[in-house]
């Protein structure tokens, strides 16, 4: 008889255990036939925290699984992020600055954007050229009014939040959920069934849970789909150098600016993150070991806190947090579903936080099991090898992405310099910046749907940090119509809407149990 598959169990909860839950809750085949969904999570483990940026596609995420999105805002110290700034990267001169919004070019082809750009407006940066988002983040602005239908908003946004906050926050909401069993307990093992899969887990407590599909959500130590399941990893540290980061979190004052991306500056053998919340601001530095220690890290990191927040003292106990020395290593499952176990977030691979790639890696995995979730043990090695097919195609594509913010750069520090040996960058990008050379990326070159990262994304790295145009292309009177639409909309979007903090300190205001609770 073949085995229905109606147990899932996941291991671990944090971000990546707790949507699983819900998500899967929640889908469509849970409501065509009711699954049973148990999270078994490590009463002491404690989160990673390098995480408290998102995609836009979390709004839909969070509207899925049923939380409203003020609630979330104000529990989880939560801000509206729109796009990433990148400082110093292109050759760290006073002034060098880019922007990649979420909000894409307009819909016409992009050469002639191009020249319509070059032909109107070559002193304007690329970003503010196509996108009125730019004028809204350089105003600190919010975006959407607090009229607006929940998840709705005048420009595309995602989040920033407090990473534990946030976890804490999902694990509450999918608790109250009846298909979902809660069990605090450490797994010590599994038990095997005949054909490999994992049949049960064994507990420190002397439980045995047993299950149909089991999804790893245990972090870097992969209990599953390494330590049972024994699946390889594939070092991807020979083009993404960084594996080291330092987390630190910086109270601001009340009623200070709160900014609507996240900044990434640049710096000898790395790069500094800085994150807005209402009341702090997450700033780590993420680096390489092979170029600098451990040492000069953290003075790169004080000196920027110095510059950007004076008189501020990062290692105080005010949120409880010291300077926190993260390792990591870069890459990621060979197989990232094998026999009955998928493993998803850090279980399944990791890379540096540039451009916020773990938690919608989270949400695309969770999205691809939902829509094509097993209904029996006989149909599931089909799905895991369509499953596997798909990422390791989107790890190949994200690793890519994230190198062209280095490739590009002109920046002569030997970190820098090693980053744009040949050695080290990959083939296919390097294939698709000769093709770059005489035509902007398009569709053709990323035919996936679900693209993490499209054209439009490799548009704003590209030429934000000055790769030349391709020539012969004309500015045809609808590109220079577009793009004078746009600066209207810059100008109407700057006088419509309100700040960050005059937006999220009245959702507190509104809220002042949930304030409360997020401040503790």
């Amino acid at each position: 008889m073949t085995q229905k598959v109606e147990r899932v169990v996941i291991v671990g909860g944090g971000t990546a255990g707790w949507l699983a839950a819900s998500l899967i809750a929640t889908s469509r085949r849970a409501k065509a036939a009711p699954l049973s969904v148990t999270v078994v999570e490590a009463p002491d483990v404690p989160i990673v925290g390098v995480g408290e940026g998102t995609w836009p596609t979390m709004r839909t995420t969070l509207q899925t699984i049923g939380l409203d999105e003020a609630e979330f805002l104000a529990a989880c110290d939560g801000a509206f992020k729109q796009a990433s700034r990148f400082d110093g990267w292109v050759d760290g001169s006073v002034g060098d600055s880019y922007l990649h919004p979420f909000t894409t070019p307009p819909p016409l082809p992009m050469g002639e954007l191009l020249a319509a750009w070059q032909a109107t407006a070559p002193d304007q940066p690329f970003a503010a050229a196509m996108s009125a988002q730019a004028a809204v983040c350089d105003l600190h602005l919010a975006p959407r009014q607090r009229a607006m239908p929940g998840y709705q908003g005048a420009t595309n946004y995602a989040y920033h939040f407090a990473t534990e906050k946030f976890g804490a926050l999902l694990g509450a909401h999918a608790k109250r959920n009846p298909l979902i069993t809660h069990i605090l307990d450490h797994v010590t093992g599994v038990r095997h069934a005949e054909n490999g899969d994992i049949a049960a887990l064994t507990t420190r407590s002397g439980r045995e849970i047993e299950g149909d599909l089991f999804i790893d959500c245990s972090g870097f130590k992969g209990l599953l789909i390494d330590g049972a399941l024994g699946v390889e990893w594939v070092d991807r540290s020979d083009h993404a150098f960084n594996d080291r980061a330092i987390a630190s979190q910086v109270p601001v004052p009340p009623g200070s600016p709160i900014a609507s991306q996240t900044i990434a500056t640049a710096h000898e053998a790395g790069w500094i993150w800085d994150i807005g919340l209402p009341s702090r601001r997450g700033i780590g530095c993420v680096y390489s070991s092979r170029f600098i220690d451990d040492e000069r890290a953290e003075t790169i990191l004080r000196d920027y806190i110095a510059r950007e927040l004076p008189g501020a003292v990062p290692e105080t106990k005010a949120f409880g947090v010291p300077f926190k020395h993260i390792s990591f290593r870069t890459g990621h499952r060979a197989r990232f579903w094998e026999k009955n176990c998928l493993s998803i977030g850090l279980a399944a691979g990791f890379i540096e936080p540039l451009e916020a790639s773990a938690i919608v890696l989270i949400e695309l995995s969770l999205r691809a099991l939902t829509d094509n979730f097993p209904a029996d043990r006989a149909a599931m090695d089909i799905h895991a090898g369509r499953f596997n097919k798909l990422f390791r195609y989107r790890w190949d594509r994200i690793i890519e992405f994230l190198k062209l913010h280095y490739v590009l750069s002109r920046r002569e520090e030997p970190y820098w310099r090693a980053h744009r040996d040949p050695d080290h960058i990959p083939p296919h990008l390097a294939d698709l910046l000769t093709l770059w050379r005489d035509q902007p990326p398009s569709s053709s070159d990323f035919p996936y749907i679900d693209e993490i990262f499209s054209a439009q994304s490799h548009q704003y790295i590209l030429y934000g940090m000055g790769f030349p145009p391709p020539a012969g292309w004309p500015a045809s009177d609808g590109a220079v119509a577009a793009l004078a639409e746009m600066r209207q909309r810059a100008r109407t979007l700057a006088a419509g809407l309100p700040t960050n903090r005059a937006y999220l300190d009245a959702l507190a205001a509104e809220r002042p149990a949930a304030a409360e609770a997020a401040a503790e």
